[in-house]
C-alpha cells in the first residue's frame, strides 16, 4: 500500500495530478469519509434551514454528499469541483437537483455577485494561497451574502506526522495553516466580517493502517515533490510500531484534527 497523506500542493502544476488522485478515490470516497461528513455536517449547521430560491455553490462538492443536504433545504446547488469523476459520483447523487462543473476555485467561472452562498467543506487546504480562492468567492457572491467554508489548520495528524518524523526526515504529512495564516488570509481577501470556529476532532482507530487506509480512500494522497521518503509495506509497518506510543486506555490511536469553520459576511 502507498502511503496515504494529506499535503497541500507545492505549486500550481500539481493540480492535475491533485485531480487525479481525488478521481481514483472517486468510488471509495464515501466509505471512508466520516471525518469529512462530521465536519461538513458541523459546518452545515451554520447555514439557513431555509435556502429555497438561492443560489448555492458548494465548491469542491466530492461526491455530493453536502450538496444534496442543500437541495433538501431548497437551495439550487452548482456542484463545482477539480475531478471529474468527482463530479460523476455528485451527478449519480443529486441528479437533476443540481448543476455540475469542472473547474479551479482560484479561476471561478461565475459572474461578479451572481451566487447567493457559497459552501466549501475540507477543499481549500488544496490551494497554495487561501487568499486567491477567498477572493475569487468575494468577487462572486452577492452583497448580504455569505461563505461558509472549513479547513484543516497546523496540528493536524500529529500523531502521524511524530510517528514517520521516527522512520526518516521527509515530509510526509503537511505543514497545514496556522490561525494565524487564515486570518492573515481572510485580510488580504478583503473578508472582514467573518466568525471563526475552531474545534479540536479526534477520530479513533484500531490501527494506524486504518487511518491510512482512509486517508487513501478519499484520495488524499498526493505529495508535492515526492522522491525520496520511505512508502513501502516495512515503511508502513514502522508507522504502526512508533504510532503505538498514541494507544489510549481503550486500546484506540488518535488522529487529532484541529479544524477551521469559518462564516464570512458580506
Amino acid at each position: 500500500m502507498e502511503q496515504a497523506v494529506l499535503v497541500a500542493p507545492d505549486s500550481t502544476n500539481n493540480k492535475a495530478a491533485i485531480a487525479d488522485a481525488f478521481s481514483r478515490a472517486a468510488k471509495s470516497y464515501d466509505q471512508h469519509a466520516e471525518f469529512q461528513r462530521d465536519v461538513g455536517l458541523r459546518l452545515l449547521a451554520k447555514m439557513p434551514d431555509d435556502l429555497q430560491g438561492k443560489t448555492v455553490l458548494d465548491l469542491g462538492c466530492g461526491t455530493g454528499y453536502f450538496s444534496l443536504e442543500l437541495i433538501k433545504r431548497g437551495a439550487k446547488v452548482i456542484c463545482f469541483d477539480l475531478s471529474p469523476q468527482m463530479l460523476a459520483c455528485a451527478e449519480q447523487r443529486c441528479g437533476r437537483g443540481a448543476t455540475y462543473l469542472q473547474g479551479d476555485a482560484e479561476s471561478l467561472p461565475f459572474d461578479n455577485h451572481s451566487i447567493d452562498y457559497a459552501f466549501s467543506s475540507l477543499a481549500l487546504q488544496w490551494c497554495d494561497d487561501l487568499s486567491v480562492p477567498l477572493r475569487e468567492l468575494r468577487r462572486v457572491i452577492k452583497p448580504q451574502g455569505a461563505i461558509f467554508l472549513s479547513t484543516l489548520l497546523d496540528g493536524s495528524l500529529i500523531e502521524l506526522k511524530q510517528a514517520w518524523s521516527k522512520i526518516d526526515s521527509y515530509q510526509h504529512v503537511n505543514q497545514f495553516s496556522t490561525v494565524n495564516q487564515v486570518k492573515i488570509a481572510l485580510a488580504q481577501s478583503e473578508c472582514h466580517t467573518h466568525l471563526l470556529d475552531l474545534p479540536t476532532i479526534t477520530v479513533w482507530y484500531q490501527t494506524a493502517f486504518s487511518l491510512m487506509r482512509d486517508l487513501k480512500g478519499i484520495g488524499a494522497t498526493h505529495v508535492g515533490g515526492r522522491a525520496h521518503g520511505l512508502t513501502g509495506r516495512r515503511a508502513l509497518q514502522r508507522v504502526e510500531q512508533e504510532y503505538q506510543t498514541h494507544r489510549n486506555h481503550l486500546g484506540l490511536l488518535p488522529a487529532t484534527y484541529q479544524v477551521c469553520l469559518g462564516v464570512i459576511h458580506l
